[in-house]
Protein backbone atom coordinates (compact mmCIF):
# COMPACT_ATOMS: atom_id res chain seq x y z
CA UNK A 1 0.00 0.00 0.00
CA UNK A 2 1.38 3.89 -0.56
CA UNK A 3 4.06 4.57 2.24
CA UNK A 4 4.02 8.24 1.40
CA UNK A 5 3.07 11.27 -0.34
CA UNK A 6 5.13 10.06 -3.91
CA UNK A 7 4.34 6.83 -3.73
CA UNK A 8 2.50 5.67 -7.52
CA UNK A 9 0.54 3.27 -9.01
CA UNK A 10 1.58 1.54 -12.56
CA UNK A 11 -1.87 1.75 -14.16
CA UNK A 12 -2.78 -0.99 -16.78
CA UNK A 13 -0.30 0.01 -19.56
CA UNK A 14 2.34 0.57 -16.85
CA UNK A 15 2.29 4.71 -16.84
CA UNK A 16 2.89 5.11 -12.55
CA UNK A 17 0.57 7.69 -11.74
CA UNK A 18 0.77 9.47 -7.83
CA UNK A 19 -1.96 8.31 -5.96
CA UNK A 20 -2.26 11.78 -4.37
CA UNK A 21 -2.67 14.67 -6.12
CA UNK A 22 -3.74 18.68 -5.78
CA UNK A 23 -7.35 19.15 -7.47
CA UNK A 24 -7.94 23.03 -8.70
CA UNK A 25 -11.71 22.24 -9.20
CA UNK A 26 -13.61 26.19 -8.85
CA UNK A 27 -9.87 27.87 -8.39
CA UNK A 28 -9.97 31.20 -10.60
CA UNK A 29 -6.98 31.89 -12.94
CA UNK A 30 -4.14 34.02 -10.64
CA UNK A 31 -2.20 34.25 -8.10
CA UNK A 32 -4.01 32.28 -5.43
CA UNK A 33 -4.05 29.58 -7.80
CA UNK A 34 -0.16 29.76 -9.43
CA UNK A 35 0.87 29.94 -5.06
CA UNK A 36 -1.16 26.56 -4.41
CA UNK A 37 0.44 24.79 -7.05
CA UNK A 38 4.04 25.80 -5.99
CA UNK A 39 3.12 24.92 -2.20
CA UNK A 40 1.61 21.40 -2.92
CA UNK A 41 5.04 20.47 -5.21
CA UNK A 42 7.49 22.41 -2.49
CA UNK A 43 5.29 19.60 0.06
CA UNK A 44 6.21 16.85 -2.50
CA UNK A 45 2.81 16.47 -4.76
CA UNK A 46 3.30 14.99 -8.05
CA UNK A 47 0.08 15.37 -9.30
CA UNK A 48 -1.94 18.39 -10.32
CA UNK A 49 -5.67 17.97 -12.09
CA UNK A 50 -7.61 20.55 -14.03
CA UNK A 51 -9.85 20.38 -16.76
CA UNK A 52 -10.86 22.82 -20.00
CA UNK A 53 -14.62 23.82 -18.14
CA UNK A 54 -12.17 25.05 -14.80
CA UNK A 55 -11.03 27.91 -17.13
CA UNK A 56 -7.88 27.78 -15.09
CA UNK A 57 -5.36 26.06 -17.49
CA UNK A 58 -3.36 29.00 -18.09
CA UNK A 59 -2.60 29.49 -14.41
CA UNK A 60 -2.14 25.89 -13.52
CA UNK A 61 1.13 26.00 -16.39
CA UNK A 62 2.22 29.14 -15.10
CA UNK A 63 1.98 27.57 -11.51
CA UNK A 64 3.61 24.32 -13.01
CA UNK A 65 6.56 26.17 -14.87
CA UNK A 66 7.24 27.93 -10.96
CA UNK A 67 7.28 25.07 -9.28
CA UNK A 68 9.55 22.99 -11.64
CA UNK A 69 11.97 25.67 -11.33
CA UNK A 70 11.61 26.18 -7.57
CA UNK A 71 12.34 22.76 -6.87
CA UNK A 72 15.12 21.58 -9.51
CA UNK A 73 12.27 19.53 -11.09
CA UNK A 74 12.11 17.91 -14.46
CA UNK A 75 8.49 17.98 -16.43
CA UNK A 76 8.95 14.30 -16.22
CA UNK A 77 8.26 14.51 -12.54
CA UNK A 78 5.02 15.79 -12.33
CA UNK A 79 2.08 14.18 -13.76
CA UNK A 80 -0.62 16.55 -15.09
CA UNK A 81 -4.73 15.65 -15.75
CA UNK A 82 -6.98 17.70 -17.78
CA UNK A 83 -10.66 16.92 -18.93
CA UNK A 84 -12.53 17.33 -22.09
CA UNK A 85 -15.39 19.12 -21.85
CA UNK A 86 -19.01 18.54 -22.70
CA UNK A 87 -19.25 20.54 -26.11
CA UNK A 88 -15.76 19.23 -27.64
CA UNK A 89 -17.35 15.52 -27.90
CA UNK A 90 -16.89 15.07 -31.81
CA UNK A 91 -13.62 13.72 -32.98
CA UNK A 92 -11.89 16.61 -34.66
CA UNK A 93 -13.38 19.01 -31.64
CA UNK A 94 -11.73 16.56 -29.30
CA UNK A 95 -8.30 16.64 -30.65
CA UNK A 96 -9.06 20.77 -31.08
CA UNK A 97 -9.27 20.80 -27.71
CA UNK A 98 -6.49 19.16 -26.68
CA UNK A 99 -4.25 21.44 -28.01
CA UNK A 100 -5.64 24.24 -26.78
CA UNK A 101 -5.60 22.91 -23.28
CA UNK A 102 -2.06 22.09 -24.14
CA UNK A 103 -1.18 25.38 -25.09
CA UNK A 104 -3.17 27.01 -22.52
CA UNK A 105 -1.24 24.98 -19.80
CA UNK A 106 2.22 25.03 -22.14
CA UNK A 107 3.03 21.87 -22.02
CA UNK A 108 4.17 19.39 -24.87
CA UNK A 109 2.41 16.45 -23.47
CA UNK A 110 -0.72 15.65 -21.00
CA UNK A 111 0.21 12.77 -18.74
CA UNK A 112 -3.62 11.68 -18.53
CA UNK A 113 -6.76 13.03 -20.67
CA UNK A 114 -10.13 12.54 -19.22
CA UNK A 115 -13.94 12.38 -20.99
CA UNK A 116 -15.21 14.88 -18.40
CA UNK A 117 -18.95 13.40 -18.72
CA UNK A 118 -20.79 10.66 -20.59
CA UNK A 119 -23.02 12.83 -23.00
CA UNK A 120 -25.37 10.06 -24.40
CA UNK A 121 -24.24 9.25 -27.75
CA UNK A 122 -21.12 11.37 -28.19
CA UNK A 123 -18.71 9.71 -26.00
CA UNK A 124 -17.56 6.93 -28.39
CA UNK A 125 -16.52 9.17 -31.20
CA UNK A 126 -14.53 11.39 -28.47
CA UNK A 127 -12.69 8.14 -27.11
CA UNK A 128 -11.56 6.86 -30.70
CA UNK A 129 -9.69 10.89 -30.42
CA UNK A 130 -8.40 9.96 -27.27
CA UNK A 131 -7.28 6.92 -28.71
CA UNK A 132 -5.37 8.41 -31.34
CA UNK A 133 -3.67 11.03 -28.78
CA UNK A 134 -2.51 8.02 -27.12
CA UNK A 135 -1.35 6.33 -30.20
CA UNK A 136 0.50 9.39 -31.23
CA UNK A 137 2.46 9.55 -27.68
CA UNK A 138 0.43 13.15 -27.05
CA UNK A 139 -0.99 11.67 -23.77
CA UNK A 140 0.43 8.90 -21.23
CA UNK A 141 -2.93 7.76 -20.29
CA UNK A 142 -6.48 8.14 -21.22
CA UNK A 143 -9.45 7.85 -19.63
CA UNK A 144 -13.02 8.82 -18.58
CA UNK A 145 -14.74 10.63 -15.57
CA UNK A 146 -18.21 10.28 -13.77
CA UNK A 147 -18.86 7.08 -15.66
CA UNK A 148 -21.11 4.71 -14.75
CA UNK A 149 -20.76 0.26 -15.07
CA UNK A 150 -22.83 0.70 -17.83
CA UNK A 151 -20.92 3.53 -19.62
CA UNK A 152 -17.98 1.68 -19.05
CA UNK A 153 -19.63 -1.27 -20.79
CA UNK A 154 -20.49 0.65 -23.57
CA UNK A 155 -18.05 2.58 -24.24
CA UNK A 156 -15.61 -0.67 -24.30
CA UNK A 157 -17.43 -2.40 -26.94
CA UNK A 158 -15.72 -1.62 -29.87
CA UNK A 159 -12.89 0.65 -28.56
CA UNK A 160 -9.58 -0.50 -28.77
CA UNK A 161 -8.17 0.49 -25.83
CA UNK A 162 -9.90 0.30 -21.88
CA UNK A 163 -9.70 3.61 -20.03
CA UNK A 164 -6.97 3.73 -17.19
CA UNK A 165 -8.73 5.79 -14.90
CA UNK A 166 -12.71 6.42 -13.98
CA UNK A 167 -12.49 9.60 -11.71
CA UNK A 168 -16.06 10.03 -9.81
CA UNK A 169 -17.46 11.25 -6.82
CA UNK A 170 -16.10 9.06 -4.68
CA UNK A 171 -16.66 9.38 -0.34
CA UNK A 172 -17.95 8.18 2.65
CA UNK A 173 -21.61 9.22 1.64
CA UNK A 174 -21.23 7.82 -1.58
CA UNK A 175 -19.14 4.90 -1.63
CA UNK A 176 -19.92 3.58 -5.45
CA UNK A 177 -19.12 0.34 -4.15
CA UNK A 178 -20.52 -1.77 -7.42
CA UNK A 179 -18.83 0.75 -9.41
CA UNK A 180 -15.37 -0.12 -7.24
CA UNK A 181 -16.08 -3.46 -7.57
CA UNK A 182 -16.16 -3.53 -11.54
CA UNK A 183 -13.36 -0.97 -11.84
CA UNK A 184 -10.82 -3.40 -9.91
CA UNK A 185 -12.16 -6.67 -12.37
CA UNK A 186 -11.29 -4.69 -15.02
CA UNK A 187 -7.87 -3.36 -14.29
CA UNK A 188 -9.22 0.70 -14.55
CA UNK A 189 -8.10 2.58 -11.48
CA UNK A 190 -10.81 4.87 -9.49
CA UNK A 191 -10.15 8.28 -8.92
CA UNK A 192 -11.95 10.07 -6.55
CA UNK A 193 -13.44 13.89 -7.11
CA UNK A 194 -15.03 15.71 -3.99
CA UNK A 195 -13.17 13.17 -1.57
CA UNK A 196 -14.46 15.57 1.55
CA UNK A 197 -18.38 16.06 0.34
CA UNK A 198 -17.17 19.98 -0.10
CA UNK A 199 -16.64 20.08 3.72
CA UNK A 200 -19.98 18.47 4.55
CA UNK A 201 -18.55 15.62 6.18
CA UNK A 202 -16.62 17.64 8.80
CA UNK A 203 -19.11 17.32 11.40
CA UNK A 204 -19.56 13.91 11.23
CA UNK A 205 -19.37 11.84 14.46
CA UNK A 206 -18.06 8.74 13.24
CA UNK A 207 -15.36 10.30 11.30
CA UNK A 208 -14.57 12.80 14.32
CA UNK A 209 -14.38 9.97 16.45
CA UNK A 210 -12.23 8.06 14.42
CA UNK A 211 -10.12 11.10 14.22
CA UNK A 212 -9.26 11.96 17.45
CA UNK A 213 -7.84 7.65 18.15
CA UNK A 214 -5.30 9.25 15.84
CA UNK A 215 -4.81 12.96 16.50
CA UNK A 216 -6.17 13.28 12.77
CA UNK A 217 -8.04 15.57 11.19
CA UNK A 218 -11.57 14.09 9.78
CA UNK A 219 -10.08 15.31 6.36
CA UNK A 220 -7.16 13.47 7.15
CA UNK A 221 -9.49 10.19 7.79
CA UNK A 222 -11.44 10.51 4.57
CA UNK A 223 -8.12 10.80 2.75
CA UNK A 224 -6.70 7.93 4.44
CA UNK A 225 -10.01 6.25 4.39
CA UNK A 226 -9.65 6.52 0.12
CA UNK A 227 -6.25 5.08 -0.07
CA UNK A 228 -7.03 2.07 1.88
CA UNK A 229 -9.45 1.30 -0.92
CA UNK A 230 -6.91 1.56 -3.14
CA UNK A 231 -8.54 5.16 -5.07
CA UNK A 232 -6.49 7.53 -6.28
CA UNK A 233 -7.50 11.12 -4.64
CA UNK A 234 -7.74 14.53 -5.32
CA UNK A 235 -8.45 17.09 -2.21
CA UNK A 236 -8.86 20.31 -3.34
CA UNK A 237 -7.51 23.43 -1.56
CA UNK A 238 -5.14 26.93 -1.67
CA UNK A 239 -4.85 27.13 1.55
CA UNK A 240 -1.08 26.19 2.18
CA UNK A 241 -1.72 25.06 5.45
CA UNK A 242 -4.65 22.74 4.35
CA UNK A 243 -2.51 21.28 1.70
CA UNK A 244 0.00 20.54 4.22
CA UNK A 245 -2.37 18.94 6.44
CA UNK A 246 -4.14 17.00 3.56
CA UNK A 247 -0.58 15.76 2.54
CA UNK A 248 -0.12 14.00 6.33
CA UNK A 249 -2.35 10.60 5.78
CA UNK A 250 0.85 8.12 5.40
CA UNK A 251 1.68 8.17 9.18
CA UNK A 252 -1.27 6.16 10.69
CA UNK A 253 -3.10 2.82 9.33
CA UNK A 254 -6.78 2.64 9.68
CA UNK A 255 -8.36 -0.95 11.31
CA UNK A 256 -10.54 -3.30 9.36
CA UNK A 257 -13.36 -2.13 11.74
CA UNK A 258 -12.83 1.29 11.12
CA UNK A 259 -13.02 1.21 7.53
CA UNK A 260 -16.27 -0.53 7.60
CA UNK A 261 -17.54 2.09 10.07
CA UNK A 262 -16.92 4.45 7.21
CA UNK A 263 -18.20 2.38 4.59
CA UNK A 264 -21.41 2.51 6.37
CA UNK A 265 -21.86 6.07 6.06
CA UNK A 266 -23.31 5.65 2.71
CA UNK A 267 -26.29 6.96 1.75
CA UNK A 268 -25.74 7.22 -2.38
CA UNK A 269 -25.90 11.17 -2.10
CA UNK A 270 -24.10 13.08 -4.27
CA UNK A 271 -23.23 16.70 -4.15
CA UNK A 272 -22.16 16.61 -7.75
CA UNK A 273 -24.54 15.81 -10.83
CA UNK A 274 -25.97 12.24 -11.33
CA UNK A 275 -24.27 10.64 -14.64
CA UNK A 276 -27.56 9.42 -15.57
CA UNK A 277 -29.48 12.09 -15.12
CA UNK A 278 -27.35 15.84 -16.38
CA UNK A 279 -28.45 18.17 -18.95
CA UNK A 280 -24.65 19.97 -19.95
Amino acid sequence: MTQHLQSKIALHNGVEMPWFGLGVFKVEEGAELVDAIRSAVRFGYRSIDTAAIYGNEGSVGQGIRQALEENGLSREELFVTSKLWNADLGYDAALAAFELSLTKLGLDYLDLYLIHWPVAGKYKEAWEALEKLYNDGRVKAIGVSNFQVHHLKDLMDGAEIKPMINQVEFHPRLTQKELLAYTREQHIRLEAWSPLMQGQLLNEPTLQAIGSRYGKSVAQVILRWDLQHEVITIPKSTKEQRIAENATIFDFELTPAEMDAIDALNLNQRVGPDPDNFDF
